[in-house]
């Protein structure tokens, strides 16, 4: 795949984790990147998104205040630092890259996206 996401793992409430999402024979300097996630109880959840330019960044209600994207251009890499975890967080964590940007929310117009990281926040 194209992009792909690293960092997730185990973690007890109030943890805090940073997830990766790299990108091969990708340029991110021509895309928006999103982070979202997925459980089989909650389905999909929009978690943060980031523009191309860095200058606008949408997060999801749930992770306002604790979670923070960032995206290095140069090394083509973006960041999601989470921290105060919560066991709601629990999730597969999924980045992807795309050339469409909603102002309101991240949205779900990708043109690649990644296989997945597990996150397990313990309480």
């Amino acid at each position: 795949a194209p992009v792909m996401e690293s960092g997730g793992g185990s973690v007890q409430a109030g943890g805090s984790l940073t997830l990766s999402c790299t990108a091969s024979g990708l340029d991110f300097t021509d895309y928006n990147l999103f982070w979202w996630r997925q459980t089989p109880e909650k389905g999909r959840e929009e978690v943060s998104c980031i523009d191309r330019t860095g200058g606008r960044i949408l997060y999801g209600d749930s992770v306002k205040g604790r979670f923070t994207i960032s995206r290095d251009d140069a090394k083509n890499i973006m960041y999601l630092q989470m921290s105060s975890l919560e066991p709601e967080d629990t999730a597969t964590y999924y980045c992807a890259a795309g050339r469409s940007w909603r102002d309101r929310r991240c949205g779900n117009d990708y043109d690649y996206w990644g296989q997945g990281t597990q996150v397990t926040v313990s309480s």
